[in-house]
């Protein structure tokens, strides 16, 4: 998609701290983290969302999950991470691009407050 931003940092066309590139996939630094690790997996290749993947290629989903929870693994230890996707415009979604937030680095305490 030429207007997708995840699309142009996937082809190299935009600047990003990648993290790590696996086959068909990228992982990067959120510019504007949440928390102390911030990283966002995405698919080379464009999906809109996490529906889209899940029925277009369930193969490249599992794949986008299994880099994100190893990313996580790997930042956050034993102490944990989460994997958030944000799915449509109610649903959060700001980047017309399947991305899953790996976020570790603080505690998330529940309930809030």
């Amino acid at each position: 998609m030429a207007e997708c931003i995840f699309c142009k940092i996937a082809a190299g066309a935009l600047p990003a701290q990648v993290v790590q590139w696996d086959t068909g996939l990228v992982a990067i630094e959120d510019r504007n983290p949440q928390a102390p690790t911030h990283l966002l997996v995405m698919p080379v290749e464009h999906h809109a969302n996490l529906h889209d993947v899940a029925v277009d290629d369930p193969a490249l989903m599992a794949r986008l999950m299994e880099l994100a929870a190893k990313l996580g693994r790997e930042r956050g230890g034993d102490k944990g991470f989460r994997l958030v996707v944000n799915t449509g415009r109610d649903g959060g979604q700001t980047v017309d691009h399947v991305h899953v937030h790996v976020l570790a680095g603080r505690r998330m305490d529940w309930p809030p407050g």
